[in-house]
């Protein structure tokens, strides 16, 4: 098991620096897509993040399993698992090909089923978030590897009135028509942003939007970062049953 200190969380921010470097390597070129079973688009740029991330997470302690989008591993392996990371090396590969720069490198640790680190870096933008269980989020503007943690700002919710022209923010490339119906019956006024990749969850962790409704398709490595950010700056994640989201509980 894995000792959740500072110490850990500069080495993981690191990571996703270091991986964000490489992905940023590959942005001016033209990109060779890949289509995976699912038809969603796979690039170099993702591989070669994967690899970094998890080449670097093993020298931590080579002990902890790793789910990642790009290295699935089997439920019947899995299932048993207490402690493991939860890595998406290129949240926002279309963001990535469409290069409006909001796509994000995603590391998370889940215990016993919950995220208790969660890292989120824009690699265009040199805008790191990060959160750890009860110490609280933060965001640090950096290319360069990190030396310490003191310069990061802490994040929080804005407490804005709902009845005050609320902001809704949903996803740039995967607007529905549930999603704008759910709105229209739940708000009166409104204010619609739309954002890429996991920086949704960032955008409302800071203040800079209320509510982030989603009827589509999202995966645990979609949403674990952003999970334990959005709860650190004082935020909440629910089902749309209400209740709490817990991961690598079913197939």
């Amino acid at each position: 098991m894995l000792e959740l200190n500072n110490d850990l969380l500069l080495k993981v921010n690191n990571i996703a620096i270091q991986a964000g470097s490489k992905i940023m390597q590959y942005y001016s070129e033209h990109a060779n897509i890949i289509k995976k079973q699912d038809n969603s688009p796979l690039t170099q740029a993702d591989l070669s993040s994967n690899q970094i991330i998890i080449e670097e997470l093993n020298k931590i302690d080579d002990s902890i399993p790793l789910l990642s989008e790009e290295s699935l591993v089997d439920w019947q392996q899995r299932k048993s698992w207490k402690q493991y990371w939860l890595i998406d090396p290129l949240d926002g590969t279309k963001e990535f090909i469409k290069k409006n720069g909001e796509f994000t490198v995603n590391i998370a640790l889940i215990d016993k089923n919950k995220p208790l680190i969660g890292i989120i870096y824009a690699p265009s933008k040199s805008l790191l978030y990060f959160a750890k269980k009860n110490y609280g989020a933060f965001k640090i503007f950096s290319s360069a590897e990190l030396t310490n943690l003191e310069d990061s700002q802490s994040i929080k919710i804005s407490y804005n009135n709902p009845e005050d022209n609320i902001r809704v923010i949903s996803s740039r490339s995967h607007s529905n028509d549930i999603l704008e119906s759910w709105i229209n019956k739940k708000f009166n006024k409104y204010t619609l942003i739309t954002s890429g990749s996991s920086l949704k969850f960032c955008e409302i962790a800071e203040g800079n939007a209320d509510i982030y409704p989603r009827f589509g398709h999202t995966s645990e490595w979609d949403i674990a970062a952003g999970h334990i950010i959005l709860e650190e700056a004082g935020g909440v994640i629910k089902d749309i049953d209400g209740n709490q989201i817990l991961y690598n509980n079913k197939e």
